[in-house]
């Protein structure tokens, strides 16, 4: 009698193709699935643009109190850090902030008076921050007491040429200081991710805010 030696680790031919349809049907669902998020994301990414973008002049926000007097000198204020940005003079940027000035970035960093900012920006502008400027528009200024002022904006930093979508809002808290000039004395940056916010809006469009309706 001849014994046939079946080894049940060894898997037949119909095993083997039965699996090679298995996996093929998951490469293609994961492919299949991979190109619909894709696809989904660059809709959310070409959809979430804002209808608040602001204006390009900060004298020509209409502001909530305050004199025009007041509007010009804020402003002026802002000018001149932004123009100190792009100096990459971090001593003139510094001076255009209190002595005892906060400074929060997109990234969470927060920095405690003119000093300790003063300084990171110098390393700042001396490393990857090197030959860049600032972009801004401004959605609103408010005046509180003639000596407190909350100018907020979109901005972003770039090299070459100017974005046309600026990726980043911002709050400036101003004071009236007793020499009687303008600075800073906050600032609040907040990177904008246009994505998440789509996806807010779709799920519960009352979250929109008025000017995005």
């Amino acid at each position: 009698m001849t014994t046939i030696d079946i080894n049940p680790a060894t898997p037949t031919a119909p095993t083997r193709s039965r699996r090679r349809t298995i996996v093929r049907a998951l490469g293609a669902t994961t492919l299949t699935l991979g190109v619909i998020a894709a696809g989904g994301y660059l809709w959310l990414d070409r959809t979430s643009e804002v209808h608040n973008t602001g204006v390009a002049e900060c004298t020509s926000v209409v502001p909530d109190g305050g004199s025009d007097t007041d509007l010009r000198a804020v402003c002026t204020t802002l000018s001149t850090m932004t123009a100190a940005w792009g100096r990459n003079d971090a001593d003139a940027y510094g001076a255009t902030f209190t002595e005892n000035a906060t400074y929060t970035t997109f990234l969470g960093t927060h920095y405690q008076g003119r000093g300790d900012l003063t300084e990171a920006h110098r390393a700042l502008f001396e490393g990857f921050l090197k030959g860049t400027k600032l972009a801004d528009s401004y959605l609103d200024a408010r005046f509180y007491g003639g000596t407190v002022a909350i100018v907020t904006s979109r901005g972003d930093r770039y090299s070459d040429d100017k974005p046309a979508e600026l990726s980043k809002t911002q709050t400036y808290t101003l004071v009236r200081e007793q020499d009687g000039q303008w600075r800073i004395a906050a600032f609040q940056n907040t990177q904008r991710n246009p994505v998440m916010e789509r996806v807010s809006f779709l799920f519960d469009p009352a979250t929109k805010p008025l000017a995005e309706r």
